[in-house]
């Protein structure tokens, strides 16, 4: 087996196999590429089948100078996967990724807005135009409930069950969940709905897509990013600013204001608590806040 054939067998078996997205399969994939020239440049003939742990720790060490742990981290991670699909398909009977280590990496705290960063973002959109209209309204949506921005595209007319004051959200794996909506989100996607989009031409397939392009198409994660990316510039604001943002200062904010963890766990969509705890790491004065606010003790005085 050469590395072209088991590239595409992998290939096939993450899309099929472990149902996983075109990008994630297109990350996988890049791991073992990454790997693949590393054998080229280096004039080695070893085969997925074939190639030993030295080899790769050699790659690892070759990684490690250029590349953040974190992203050191995620090749091994990928090589990993790959390697363990060889295992379970009897193609190898052993993983030569085993005994590689992980760089130790803490969790990186995502970037947060404040509440006038986001006002200001928003403010620097140019209503004159119906772009203007629609971004408004996606942003509030993206900030009003958390949304991740595949989320964000991939909302349907279908999904708004404004009566109720919530959406349906289409999240990873195609889980659905509810997330409460609030009436000033509710507000801007009606204007974008009643004074854009009723005008635009819609392309088939996409009738039911709540935001569209010039064209009448859905939009792409791309266009998404450079609206964001154009409206930071804009304000002049100095933080790495993605649609992602918006998500963090959502689950940030409403932990500032006391919400409980769960609740928010529930509306981002995370399956593990973990992964929303980081969000506690981002404000410790919270923490601090709830035993003075909640402890049976609170009000004794020391003696």
């Amino acid at each position: 087996m050469n590395w072209e054939q088991a590239i595409g067998d992998y290939h096939t078996y993450l899309r099929l196999e472990r149902g996983l997205s075109a990008n994630s399969i297109e990350n996988y994939c890049r791991d073992v590429k990454k790997l693949i020239r590393f054998l080229q440049r280096h004039e080695l003939a070893e085969k997925p089948l074939d190639i030993g742990r030295e080899t790769v720790q050699q790659f690892i060490y070759e990684v490690a100078a250029e590349v953040s742990p974190r992203s050191q981290a995620r090749i091994i991670s990928g090589l990993n996967s790959f390697f363990n699909y060889l295992l379970f398909e009897d193609y190898r009977q052993d993983n030569p990724m085993e005994l590689v280590e992980s760089p130790k990496i803490g969790r990186k705290l995502p970037d947060t807005l404040s509440k006038e960063e986001i006002d200001s973002l928003i403010g620097a959109i140019d209503l004159s135009t119906p772009e203007g209209e629609r971004n408004r309204a996606m942003l509030e949506t993206l900030y009003g409930c958390g949304l991740r921005v595949s989320e964000l595209i991939g909302l349907k007319l279908s999904d708004l069950y404004f009566e109720e004051y919530f959406i349906r959200v289409r999240g990873k794996g195609d889980k659905q969940r509810f997330v409460p909506i609030l009436p000033v989100t509710i507000k801007y996607i009606n204007l974008y709905r009643e004074q854009v989009r009723v005008h635009q031409p819609i392309q088939k397939g996409a009738e039911d897509t709540l935001f569209l392009n010039r064209r009448g198409r859905p939009l792409s994660r791309a266009m998404v990013f450079t609206i964001v990316r154009q409206l930071a510039e804009a304000c002049g604001l100095r933080k790495t600013v993605s649609p992602h943002t918006f998500r963090h200062s959502f689950a940030t904010h409403l932990l500032q204001e006391g919400a409980d963890l769960r609740a928010i766990q529930q509306m981002l969509g995370h399956e593990s608590i973990t992964t929303t705890e980081v969000y506690m790491h981002v404000d410790r004065s919270q923490l601090r806040r709830v035993v003075n606010t909640f402890h049976p003790r609170k009000s004794s005085s020391g003696h």
